[in-house]
């Protein structure tokens, strides 16, 4: 892919230089020739032709925060004392308790204590 992008720079660098050094072209039509013949579309292929390079970079670093978080959650659970008989926390060393620890559905009825909202007659 590269070797495409040197070559292609290098005949765009001497058309512009050729315009440059005409008689009748131009500083700034050497310019325009350069980018509009020789970067705009060198960017937009090198764009395109590293983008399976870039999703490979993007999972690589998805799994290995996927794993670095994997061994933060293994580290964190509770070890089983195992045959000399030691009682086993529960909770998770960072003191904190899952959501539905209480032991209560999700979704249970609130008490007596709320009143149901009904319109006045």
């Amino acid at each position: 892919m590269y070797l495409i992008v040197i070559v292609w720079t290098y005949v765009t660098l001497m058309m512009a230089v050729a315009e440059a050094t005409s008689p009748v072209g131009t500083v700034l039509g050497a310019i325009v020739t350069f980018v509009l013949y020789g970067l705009l579309p060198m960017s937009i292929l090198v764009y395109i032709l590293g983008t399976p390079s870039r999703k490979r970079k993007i999972k690589a670093r998805q799994a290995a925060e996927q794993a670095a978080y994997d061994a933060q959650q293994a580290a964190a659970q509770p070890v089983d004392a195992g045959a000399d008989g030691g009682v086993v926390d529960p909770t998770p060393a960072s003191g904190s308790v899952s959501p539905d620890a209480g032991g209560e559905a999700p979704a249970a009825a609130q008490g007596a204590a709320v009143a149901p909202v009904r319109k006045e007659p």
